[in-house]
């Protein structure tokens, strides 16, 4: 039996640096013997069927194609289509009622706890604020991510340490969702 999954791949095509184009990403994804590849924009998603099911393997798999394909290390998260489906559904903000540049998901390699990010003053950022899920943090940012002082805490070395962290927008969200049903 297969499974869907996505992969997300961090910091890639992102101001010039670690460019991997998409038709080469699906080739090698086809090369390591998974099925119905398919990629979503350029900043880094592939979807694809596979009887494995070892998400960390299936990282790690990719992992080491891409540094020895592109010859470049790239961080990436494999997730099944019934997680992803999950964190969306979980969202503990109202995403029907907010712009999708407002909403997003970054997903963890690992479970994460709140005394990760202790030293957060939540309060100092509102409006802007933050939720933990599993494997993934939904932050809402009114003006965007790119303005949020949140994201930027957020995003520092000693909250992240030990994990690969990597962000989406709500669409691309419940667009992984809809590439990976069955």
């Amino acid at each position: 039996m297969t499974t869907m999954y996505a992969a997300l791949l961090r910091g890639i095509n992102v101001g010039g640096a670690k460019k991997l184009p998409m038709a080469e990403l699906r080739s090698l994804l086809e090369g390591l013997g998974h099925d119905a590849v398919r990629t979503h924009l350029q900043s880094g998603q592939a979807v694809f069927a596979s009887g494995h099911g070892d998400e960390e393997a299936l990282a790690a798999e990719l992992t080491r194609a891409i540094e020895k394909h592109f010859g470049f290390a790239v961080d990436v998260i494999v997730r099944d289509h019934a997680y992803l489906r999950a964190v969306a559904e979980a969202c503990p903000f109202p995403a029907a009622d907010l712009e999708a540049k407002q909403l997003h998901v970054t997903y963890f390699s690992a479970p994460v706890d709140a005394e990760r990010f202790a030293a957060i003053d939540q309060p100092a950022f509102l409006p802007e604020e933050f939720r933990l899920g599993d494997r993934a943090l939904y932050l809402y940012a009114p003006d965007g991510l790119g303005r949020s002082k949140l994201a930027e805490a957020l995003a520092r070395p000693r909250v992240n340490k030990g994990l690969i962290a990597t962000s989406r927008n709500w669409n691309t969200v419940t667009k992984l969702v809809e590439l990976t049903a069955p």
